[in-house]
């Protein structure tokens, strides 16, 4: 079992375009929604993502903010593909650009499909009381707020964020 301790900004600005050291298509889906997961019948969220040419099963465990459990399997792409068909609400379609900051690896999101326009930073980290260097297109810390989870923006995608709901 892995811990997983990830922070997460909203991205301003353009300037992490110049620091991209590789990028990943990516469509990923959910086997359970948020309802679900929210009232406690499930603990976990379960992940299908194809990422490039691989394919893995996510389990996280639900928790707000960041720390949880998580646990993740590669499998067969032709697999992955079965199972996305079988999942509930809407796929998320994105790029993952990894890019480097301070020492750190940053995971820029820029979704497209329902999610088009959002554009999310994560980084991983060690320990919770680690320190790290912000960069400047790191804006708002979104990691507190549920909205912003690939879970529930599978449920309730930014195309249909009132203009208050979007930071």
């Amino acid at each position: 079992m892995a811990i997983e301790i990830e922070r997460k900004f909203l991205v301003v600005g353009e300037g992490w375009r110049r620091d991209i050291e590789k990028s990943v298509r990516m469509a990923q889906g959910y086997l359970n929604d948020i309802a679900t997961v929210n009232s406690g019948r499930q603990k976990a969220s379960v992940r299908v993502r194809i990422a490039g040419k691989q394919a893995f099963v996510n389990i996280k465990s639900r928790e707000l903010g960041h720390t949880r459990q998580e646990f993740d399997y590669e499998i067969p792409v032709a697999d992955a593909e079965a199972l996305i068909r079988l999942c509930v609400g809407g796929l998320i379609e994105k790029t993952r650009h990894h890019v480097r900051h301070a020492g750190f690896l940053w995971e820029i999101d820029v979704f497209e499909g329902d999610n088009l326009g959002l554009r999310v930073a994560e980084i991983e980290l060690p320990s919770a009381d680690t320190r790290f260097e912000r960069p400047d297109w790191a804006g708002a810390e979104v990691t507190e707020q549920l909205r912003y989870y690939n879970l529930a923006l599978a449920d309730y995608p930014y195309c249909r964020w009132r203009v208050e709901e979007k930071l």
